[in-house]
């Protein structure tokens, strides 16, 4: 599918679905919860779904049917090793979480998917597992990536000595290390995405799982076993889907509200309003209605040494591709650092970021780690038209990368009249945002496929 993205003024009132990571996190901790559980305000897409249909090979009941209230018979006490091959999709935080999870059953266990993900690195994993006392394997030597074949089970109270650059499989460790016996510890020597690990933090106490964690994340304790009880949660707003219509908004100087955002802080991916302020972006949070209204704005690092804004994305990663699009109608610089876990992805999001923004005339610049866009705003500080901003339109890839899709198609509501965006492969963002044109056009962002 293709969308044609051009010139539009949004205004209203939108709400985003809820929380991936929070969907995913509660459909696998209800799994092996004693009980019948409730997931209300679910996210309904791909890797949510792929999730849905890869707990019960561990013996849960899952029923998807009503779309606002997930229904989760856990096996509890009955889960078992996966009765076949587990196929995530294309949701890497389903292959990292459940594998060590699946390491605690003894006997052999088969992860694999889409193409997208026979592509992503395992290595750090099958370590992991080794050091728990598993038998860990790649099926194709040649290939850092799935599909991976593990033999449980692991070991009672192992140490565990990783970097931790990916917070995914760390999780799924700490999920893991709830099942064992005694205390499991994981040393992390640089760890990365720990707004993530404070979520599944969360989840695990709530859940009734002790753990020490030190400020610095370097130091974990899990404290096991624990059965878990069946609960009924009402899933927050995805802040990663909140980036898309946020930005969309500061670029195309609209004033849209969006509805329902969740101020709770379990997800890193809040920041983005931090960032966007320092920018001079007009945000506005209501904590008691939970609104987020944004209003036009002009965003500018002309404030800042070397007209740069140096922004640390390592906590929440996944907002690269918004922001990048926000720093092309930005006076000056944005810098957003230590992202080298961008390249490992769904994509190399920093490689196809820098080729798809380029050809609509930005000016970007990137490390192994870093990313640079230097933009202009489409006013000058004075009100005048800014010469400067020359970004034009084109037809542009999505590499079947949901993030990269939504980003570069709000781009397009920004460009001038007679210009467009075509992005191709299209409907990939349904895997964290369905729906995601037919919402954005409710606040009359005018998305057509074509």
């Amino acid at each position: 599918m293709k969308i044609q993205a051009k010139a539009a003024k949004l205004g209203g009132h939108i709400q985003v679905p809820g929380s991936k990571s929070h969907t995913i996190r509660a459909l696998i901790f209800s799994s092996i919860a004693e009980g019948t559980s409730h997931i209300r305000n679910p996210l309904g897409g791909a890797d949510c779904v792929s999730s849905s249909k890869a707990v019960p090979l561990f013996g849960a009941k899952v029923d998807i049917s009503n779309p606002k209230d997930w229904v989760v018979e856990g096996a509890g006490k009955n889960a078992h090793l996966p009765s076949d091959v587990v196929n995530v999709g294309d949701s890497g935080s389903l292959l990292y979480f459940m594998s060590p999870v699946a390491a605690t059953f003894e006997g052999w266990t088969v992860f694999t998917g889409d193409e997208s993900i026979r592509t992503r690195p395992v290595l750090h994993v099958v370590d992991a597992l080794k050091q728990m006392g598993a038998e860990a394997y790649i099926s194709r030597p040649e290939k850092n990536a799935p599909p991976l074949i593990i033999k449980g089970p692991v070991k009672d109270g192992s140490t565990i000595v990783t970097d931790g650059r990916l917070s995914q499989y760390i999780s799924g460790i700490m999920m893991a290390a709830s099942r064992l016996n005694g205390t499991t510890n994981i040393e992390l020597t640089d760890p990365k995405e720990t707004p993530f690990l404070n979520m599944t933090r969360l989840w695990l106490e709530e859940m009734g799982v002790k753990l020490e964690i030190s400020e610095d994340y370097k130091h974990i304790k899990v404290h096991g076993p624990v059965q878990m009880k069946a609960f009924d949660k009402v899933i927050p707003s995805d802040w990663e889907a909140v980036a898309f219509p946020l930005v969309a908004a500061l670029i195309t100087e609209s004033e849209i509200t969006i509805d329902n955002v969740d101020t709770s802080g379990s997800q890193g991916d809040m920041a983005i309003v931090d960032v966007l302020k320092e920018l001079g972006a007009n945000i506005e949070i209501d904590e008691n209605t939970k609104a987020l209204t944004v209003k036009k704005s002009r965003l500018s690092a002309e404030h800042l040494p070397n007209k740069e804004l140096h922004v640390n994305l390592s906590g929440y990663p996944d907002a690269i591709c918004a922001l990048a699009v926000a720093g092309c109608f930005t006076e000056g610089s944005i810098v957003i650092e230590d992202i080298g876990v961008c390249r490992k992805k769904e994509t190399d999001r920093i490689e196809v970021m820098q080729k798809e923004l380029e050809k609509l005339g930005a000016t970007i610049e990137t490390g192994s780690d870093w990313f640079k866009v230097t933009g202009h705003s489409k006013k000058n500080a004075d009100g005048s038209v800014n010469s400067a901003w020359n970004l034009h339109g084109g037809e542009v890839e999505s590499y079947d990368d949901h993030r990269v899709a939504m980003s570069l198609a709000c781009l397009g509501l920004a460009l001038p009249e007679g210009q467009k965006i075509i992005v191709k492969d299209a409907e990939c963002c349904a895997v964290s945002f369905p729906d995601f044109y037919k919402t954005m056009n409710g606040i009359n962002a005018g998305f057509t496929e074509i």
